[in-house]
């Protein structure tokens, strides 16, 4: 397929309909879906929140499992003009209560309950979607409007949602469907959150545009992820470099199993060449990297699969976008977006609608026409090579973990004089969560108890694994910042330092 861009959401299922509406357009744990199906249980979905007071506009906060109600959902909500802001299921009831407050959400289903909102649970969202009458008129939408919040953060660890219109959301899927040469016989498996914006975009939005079909699961173990890939004949799958590590070195993976795919994707963080060259020693099909981010959204950069690779690269450009590094007489600095100047796809980007209610962090972001991505890399003859991250968020197993979040945790607790969050470079995750805490009394608190206080307020992945407890002050610059590079030393291995967990 690869046709026009939909204009919406709403319509991205036209094509199939028209054509093949028995087509499986969803296969998930709990049942497939045709696109017919699909159609009806989204009209069904739409009309079940307007029914429960949703209108364009008003947020909807989501935390599912990845199964076909997620799918569902979303596809009605944007039907409903609903502004979608995905809850990860791994953060916390605090955690969740930050997202939902911030973004000022009227309804969720399956977060946690609050006295603020409406709160659905999974049976009262089943019972609500039965009880809906789909033949009511339909939302007229505005493609260029909200169409949903995907939470990140800058240096502090505050929540700041990232606004993208439905056209956003669509134009990815669409060009990577024509620059991939992707079809009806595409069977793309996704296997991470969809809860996660960036997810829906290259699965649910992306496949339609193929005439394709969704395979999804929340299965996460390489022994479990591997055959499922097999058995529901995936052609392309999406992991992060943690799974790619575990399916190379996990002598129960069978090298076989992966046999089906057309190209691997690696996302979420910079994939190693350690992990690369392990895992395209033991399985056949290419081993695609990329560059993305939320704010673009998703994809920016792809490696072609039948071209070799370059060492530290991440990718060509897709052909809808600019990425450059302004004002540098050596190629390297920040990494810069804008529309492609000319050619068939000029025009076709547009960049995030901003910062959900921060103009001035979107303003910082958008200054000069340019979406700056806080990435320090360069871009030579389309190809992209990031070599840091301007600021300071740890990219554990593809998951985001912001110091400060952490650092106010720990220094919530009794005893605690200062903290400090730095990420340790690790081959499988990328990087593991690491603190340095100035204590009032040496090893009090010790580790084991800062450890049970932080699993307490923060999802699991954001606890750290390594420890350094001392009772002299943490060093700090001229400013009176703390020297956070001189704390990454401690961890070296040789340093002496706890470690918990593994």
């Amino acid at each position: 397929m690869g046709g026009a861009t939909p204009s919406t959401v709403a319509g991205v299922l036209d094509p199939v309909l028209a054509t093949a509406p028995d087509r499986a357009a969803v296969v998930a744990p709990d049942r497939t879906l045709s696109y017919a199906e699909l159609d009806r249980a989204a009209d069904r979905a739409a009309a079940a929140l307007r029914g429960l007071g949703v209108a364009p506009g008003d947020r909807l906060g989501v935390r599912l499992p990845n199964d076909s109600r997620i799918v569902v959902l979303f596809h009605g909500a944007m039907r409903a003009g609903a502004v979608w802001v995905g809850v990860n299921r791994a953060l916390t009831g605090d955690e969740q209560t930050v997202v939902l407050d911030d973004c000022r959400a009227l309804l969720t289903i399956g977060c946690a309950p609050s006295v603020d909102r409406t709160c659905l649970d999974e049976a009262q969202w089943a019972a609500a979607l039965a009880a809906a009458d789909p033949a009511g008129p339909a939302v007229e939408v505005d493609p260029h409007a909200p169409a949903a919040i995907a939470y990140t953060s800058g240096t502090t660890g505050r929540p700041k949602g990232v606004v993208h219109s439905q056209h956003n959301l669509l134009v990815p899927g669409a060009v990577l469907v024509r620059e991939r040469g992707y079809d009806a016989g595409l069977r793309k498996a996704d296997c991470l959150p969809l809860t996660i914006l960036n997810l829906q975009v290259l699965s649910t939005l992306l496949v339609p545009q193929a005439g394709g079909t969704a395979v999804i699961s929340d299965l996460r173990h390489a022994s479990t992820v591997a055959p499922w890939l097999r058995d529901t004949g995936a052609t392309v799958w999406n992991g992060v470099p943690p799974m790619l590590y575990d399916m190379a070195h996990d002598p129960d993976v069978d090298a076989a199993a992966l046999d089906g795919l057309v190209e691997v994707w690696s996302g979420g963080d910079n994939l190693s060449e350690g992990i690369r060259a392990a895992f395209t020693g033991k399985f056949a099909p290419p081993l695609c990297g990329t560059y993305g981010l939320t704010e673009a959204p998703t994809i920016v950069a792809i490696e072609p699969r039948d071209r070799a690779h370059r060492p530290g690269g991440s990718g060509t450009v897709l052909p809808h976008l600019r990425l450059e590094v302004p004002e540098s007489d050596d190629g390297l600095g920040e990494l810069c977006l804008s529309a492609a100047p000319d050619g068939p796809n000029a025009g076709l980007y547009t960049p995030m609608l901003g910062y959900w209610e921060n103009p001035e962090a979107t303003a910082e972001a958008l200054a000069g026409g340019r979406l700056r991505t806080g990435d320090i890399g360069t871009v030579d003859d389309g190809e992209v090579r990031v070599h840091d991250r301007r600021k300071l968020m740890i990219v554990r197993g593809g998951a985001n973990v912001y110091p400060a979040e952490v650092e106010r945790t720990l220094q919530a607790i009794p005893g605690v004089v200062a903290a400090a969050v730095v990420g340790v470079p690790d081959e499988r995750l990328g990087a593991r969560v690491a603190a340095v805490v100035q204590t009032a009394e040496p090893d009090t608190p010790d580790a084991a108890l800062l450890t049970e206080r932080c699993r307490a307020a923060l999802a699991r992945y954001k606890v750290p694994e390594r420890w350094h407890l001392t009772a002299a002050p943490l060093p700090r610059n001229a400013m009176g910042k703390i020297d956070r590079p001189r704390l990454g030393a401690l961890f070296a291995p040789e340093a002496a330092d706890r470690a918990l967990g593994g």
